[in-house]
């Protein structure tokens, strides 16, 4: 089927097309995927959720490059974020098994991490509404960049900046909280 066909049945979401590029391609994309996460469960996870996004976004689609080349490069990303956030969810793991040994009274922990949470919701208050609407997006609702540009339908440059001046003012307000390292560790 000649690519300009499957792009335009795609825009228009014809579900025919759909179902011949989701069957083409999804065992290629998993065995691809299988390079970067090494979990049969987690990789059809991972290409099954890309393609109900690619359907769901199939309207405001623009490929400029080949749709194999969009596929795979859209299925390194999902996985390379997962990797990314594996990591970060170790490091809190780590982290909290480690405080846990260190705190004899778990009321005191408690109370630290209410606390925390309150400063975090004051600082994220601090943000211009636009930034903070994008911060949550980013790290509360787990989109990537791209996604929060379709969504708002502002630059995926724009949306960068955003983020970092998030980080900034954020890390800025809760540095008497926490120390640097556990700050970025939170808010990557």
């Amino acid at each position: 089927m000649k690519e300009n066909l499957i792009n335009d049945g795609l825009r228009r979401r014809d579900k025919v097309i759909f179902d011949y590029v989701f069957n083409y391609y999804y065992s290629s994309l998993c065995a691809f995927a299988m390079q970067y996460v090494n979990d049969k469960n987690t990789v059809e996870d991972l290409v099954q959720d890309f393609f109900l996004s690619f359907w769901i976004d199939s309207s405001n689609l623009q490929i400029n490059v080949s749709l194999k080349t969009y596929l795979f490069a859209s299925i390194k990303n999902r996985c390379l974020d997962y990797q990314k956030h594996s990591k970060v969810k170790e490091k809190y793991k780590n982290y909290v098994l480690f405080a846990e040994k260190d705190e004899d009274n778990s009321f005191d922990h408690f109370f630290t991490e209410t606390e925390l949470r309150q400063a975090i919701e004051k600082s994220l208050s601090k943000l211009p509404p636009r930034c903070r609407e994008i911060f949550e997006l980013s790290r509360m609702k787990g989109h990537n960049n791209q996604e929060i540009s379709d969504i708002l339908g502002i630059s995926k440059r724009t949306v960068e900046v955003q983020i970092s001046n998030s980080l900034k003012i954020l890390r800025k307000e809760l540095s008497d909280y926490l120390p640097i390292f556990l700050i970025a560790l939170l808010l990557k």
